[in-house]
């Protein structure tokens, strides 16, 4: 488990975003990235009949349509115990193998601290 109080607070203000987007749309998962100037996107996931994103997938996506070039972190706030792969690829996509990537169980506790590699 890791720390939340310890975290850096640009790390602490994405899984606060996260988290709120979460809340606000009643959804299972939230999720925000940093990209390389430090702006940030925020996501739900999304669930239609024609479209399924993870909330990481689709902020992930959101930040390459506003011009990203890489991302420096990505937080997800859901009661899952793991990042799946395929939100781990995404993140690696854009920001690299490197990428931190935090999950936080939805009282906004990160609990474990993976690299998109």
């Amino acid at each position: 488990m890791t720390d939340s109080s310890a975290l850096d607070p640009e790390d602490r203000k994405i899984v606060t975003l996260a988290r709120s987007a979460r809340a606000r749309n009643g959804v299972p998962e939230g999720a925000a990235v940093r990209d390389e100037t430090g702006r940030t996107y925020v996501a739900g996931t999304v669930d239609l009949a024609s479209l399924r994103l993870s909330a990481l997938r689709t902020a992930v996506a959101m930040a390459v349509a506003s011009g990203a070039k890489s991302l420096e972190a990505a937080a997800v706030v859901s009661e899952v115990a793991a990042v799946v792969d395929e939100d781990l690829a995404a993140v690696r996509d854009l920001g690299g193998p490197g990428t931190p990537v935090l999950l936080a169980g939805p009282d906004g506790v990160v609990h474990m601290t993976v690299t998109a590699g």
